[in-house]
């Protein structure tokens, strides 16, 4: 399933402070802060000044509320993912480079919106085989031009699943140690891990578009 980012999400670098209800709020900084099983509907309804019941009006319960916030996340960084590939056309070096940017910008801007991606576990079966077949499109997608890098003969992944599965991974456990007060902005991280899975695929240089965009490239590297 493809997903359409909405017209003034076009850029895929650029965040804007997401949109969320009052009880999305509240939620997904008790989620962030103590965890799923460590959140109680009760917490919720508190942090948002509501009752329970007024809760349950609106979500059906304390999974309902999470899978609503983990479908915006895997949501966010597909649509990212995919409007990053197609940026860089048919260069697959420049698509890997970029597509690995587009996740790890997503995993520093959204940082408490990824910290839920290992709580997928906690989801009842029919949901969590949603979610997680949603967040595997971004690892076909990874896979997909780790081969066609190998085709062009730009990279030496000898097992392009695997090496895509396990950059994903490395981008993925940022969640867990990102802090937005530490030293390093989400641009300066996500040029470190673009040279990290880079040589991961046998690349030592970054690949740079052609023209302005490339020029605007350098800049940022």
């Amino acid at each position: 399933m493809k997903h359409t980012e909405p017209a003034q999400r076009a850029d895929w670098r650029h965040f804007e402070p997401l949109e969320l209800t009052p009880i999305l709020a509240a939620a997904l900084e008790a989620f962030y802060e103590h965890g799923f099983h460590g959140t109680t509907v009760r917490d919720i309804a508190r942090r948002v000044g509501q009752t329970v019941p007024s809760l349950y009006y609106h979500h059906e319960n304390k999974e309902g509320v999470f899978a609503t916030l983990l479908e915006m996340g895997t949501g966010d960084v597909a649509w990212r993912a995919e409007a990053a590939a197609a940026e860089a056309g048919e260069r697959a070096d420049l698509r890997f480079a970029y597509v690995v940017e587009a996740v790890v910008l997503y995993m520093t801007h959204r940082v408490r919106l990824a910290a839920l991606d290992p709580e997928l576990r906690h989801l009842s079966p029919p949901k969590r085989k949603r979610y997680a077949a949603r967040r595997k499109e971004v690892e076909n997608l990874m896979a997909g031009i780790v081969e066609d890098g190998v085709r062009q003969g730009v990279f030496t992944a000898e097992l392009p699943a695997e090496t895509a599965r396990a950059v994903l991974g490395m981008c993925q456990s940022i969640g867990r140690w990102y802090q937005p007060s530490g030293p390093l902005a989400p641009e300066e991280l996500a040029g470190r891990y673009v040279d990290i899975a880079l040589m991961a695929v046998g690349v030592r240089k970054r690949p740079q578009p052609k023209g302005p965009q490339g020029r605007r490239a350098r800049v940022r590297a």
